[in-house]
């Protein structure tokens, strides 16, 4: 059977990251359900022939242009694949693919992109009750993207990661202010576990003032940091994985699952609007 390569969309909110684990649902799982349902994958086949994916996404984070490749027969394209899918889940696009092609290790490149809120003027504390978890501090841009020039570039991470090797990498940061959202974009050959979000966790620390810009050069530096001086990484759900780039690979977009991919998250931004007023009525309300 031919090889085609899929970009997929989904919501990862629900989901314990893309790869499978024991015991938890993950993305992989539903694709690969799918492919039992459409009886594409045997029921009791560990994967399909030819699969790999383009990254592996961490609990809580989303995707835009996951890319999964397997071989399968002329007739599943995205929208077949998503007559399977949950509907957090859309294929939308396909490429055919030669026979050696491999997902995670033909990419060029990935991008990441990150929704930090970072208001420029801290945040008005709920009610008349100032706490600690009520107020946001103000984030300055310019320390933001100096923080982002200073961590990008061809360096070791291995403070910026809980992976103990293959830790040298060469990310490329940007910031854009979008209202009070400070929007992150990361661009890379490759990450390592959790590098992104503690990438966007030590921007915004020294964006804020919580932390000199010199923390950053005591991070790159070949000894490991101590405990309490370690960079936590920043909340999944505000992540995308963008983009990943095959430069030998043509994708056609299927316009009837892209609708659809449309329609289901549209419909999910009115909802969680929706949610944020009800959140924000008790909030305003409670005093």
């Amino acid at each position: 059977m031919p090889t085609r390569a899929f970009r997929v969309a989904y919501d990862g909110t629900g989901y314990y990251g893309f790869q499978r684990q024991p015991d938890v649902l993950t993305v992989e799982d539903a694709i690969f359900d799918a492919l039992r349902g459409l009886e594409v994958l045997a029921p009791d086949a560990d994967k399909p022939d030819g699969y790999a994916a383009a990254g592996r996404t961490d609990a809580g984070v989303s995707a835009l242009a996951q890319t999964v490749a397997l071989e399968v027969p002329e007739w599943l394209t995205p929208r077949a694949f998503n007559a399977e899918l949950p509907a957090d889940i859309r294929a939308w696009a396909a490429a055919d693919a030669a026979d050696d092609f491999h997902a995670t290790h033909h990419a060029a490149g990935r991008t990441y992109t990150y929704h930090l809120y970072a208001p420029p003027e801290p945040a008005a504390p709920v009610g008349s009750i100032d706490t600690s978890n009520a107020t946001e501090r103000a984030v300055d841009d310019g320390r933001f993207r100096a923080a982002c020039e200073a961590l990008s570039g061809s360096h070791d991470y291995h403070n910026l990661t809980p992976d103990d090797h293959n830790t040298e990498r060469a990310p490329m940061l940007e910031a854009t202010r979008d209202g009070d959202y400070l929007v992150v974009t990361v661009a890379a050959s490759g990450f390592a576990r959790e590098l992104v979000r503690r990438l966007v966790s030590l921007a915004r620390d020294v964006g804020t003032g919580a932390e000199p810009l010199a923390k950053i050069d005591r991070t790159l530096d070949p000894d490991p940091l101590p405990g309490h001086e370690g960079i936590a990484p920043a909340p999944p759900e505000p992540l995308v994985l963008a983009a990943v780039d095959y430069p030998d690979l043509e994708f056609a977009v299927d316009e009837d699952a892209a609708a659809s991919a449309r329609a289901i998250f549209e419909r999910r931004r009115i909802d969680r609007r929706t949610g944020a007023r009800v959140a924000g009525q008790i909030a305003d309300g409670v005093r």
